[in-house]
């Protein structure tokens, strides 16, 4: 049984006068914005803003973090919108639970960067990440809805440069298919008031696609080869319209012999984590961390 404050959740997000897909790209991130500054990161949180090889990004950290790893963030919103400032406090509360120091960009957005700007950046910061010294088994790529599919893209590209990939990567609630094919655009419909489903491909996949192939995938990472990749962690509600995202994504990543933990979460809707009042999200961020300080002993122990 899910807890009460996930239906107070579901009821906000249904009374919302103006759902994100009617609005027009600038409109929905000053409404994103404005909406997240009700969630306030912890009084010892610290943000340091620096440019990672040209791209804004920002150091969050608390006193739970240490130097002995690295949580690198890539923010959600359908690439559209989103920034690490929305995400800030849902960053922190996983640095927390790793006893990491977290690292995040803003990656540009569609549709007036569409792909491969988003990838560019985040291959970029990852880069820089190793530039400034840090060990690749120390870091841990993390992504939630669009960052979850591009984190994913991330590990392709890293791997197919040769780069050192690292420890691990963490997904939640995961956009991997972004020509919509999954059975949960139409099963869970009803259910995830957080996103609409759409038949086929939606207006935020056609803002990031751009000139690009839905098929290709760094853009749609669920029709790449998975070989080669590292430890995975994927997170979702079951009750979520991109459920199917995370499960055939996870079925394959098994198939090609990638260490994979798939946790789909009873009754939970997209993203839930990022709700700090909601019980179900905390244990999964209390989990998280736990398998990142994991996965990231074990590569140091290797």
């Amino acid at each position: 049984m899910a807890s009460p404050q996930l239906e107070q959740i579901k009821q906000m997000l249904k009374s919302r006068p103006n759902r994100p897909e009617n609005l027009d790209p600038q409109e929905t991130r000053t409404n994103f914005e404005q909406i997240t500054q009700l969630l306030k990161v912890e009084d010892d949180s610290k943000r340091e803003k620096v440019t990672a090889n040209g791209v804004p990004g920002e150091w969050i950290t608390n006193d739970a973090s240490t130097d002995a790893s690295t949580l690198y963030y890539l923010h959600g919103g359908g690439y559209s919108i989103g920034s690490v400032n929305t995400h800030a406090t849902l960053i922190s509360q996983l640095a927390r639970a790793a006893k990491a120091r977290a690292f995040a960009i803003d990656y540009r957005l569609a549709p007036e960067h569409p792909f491969p700007a988003g990838l560019d950046d985040a291959l970029a910061g990852y880069r820089w990440l190793l530039a400034q010294g840090i060990d690749a088994r120390s870091i841990v790529i993390a992504g939630d809805s669009a960052g979850g599919g591009l984190t994913a893209a991330t590990l392709l590209a890293l791997r197919d440069a040769g780069d050192p990939l690292p420890a691990g990567a963490v997904l939640l609630s995961a956009w991997t298919d972004l020509a919509g094919t999954g059975e949960s655009q139409r099963t869970r419909a009803e259910l995830d008031p957080m996103i609409p489903a759409f038949e086929g491909v939606s207006p935020m996949a056609e803002w990031y696609i751009g000139s690009g192939n839905v098929t290709n995938p760094l853009i749609s990472p669920l029709y790449g080869d998975f070989n080669g990749l590292p430890p995975l962690l994927i997170h979702v509600g079951d009750h979520e319209v991109l459920l199917s995202d995370s499960t055939r994504y996870a079925e394959k990543a098994k198939a090609a012999g990638v260490d994979v933990t798939l946790k789909v979460w009873d009754e939970m809707i997209h993203v839930f984590q990022f709700f700090p009042m909601l019980p179900e999200g905390q244990q999964a961020i209390a989990e998280i961390g736990e398998w990142v300080r994991a996965h990231v002993a074990a590569k140091a122990a290797a």
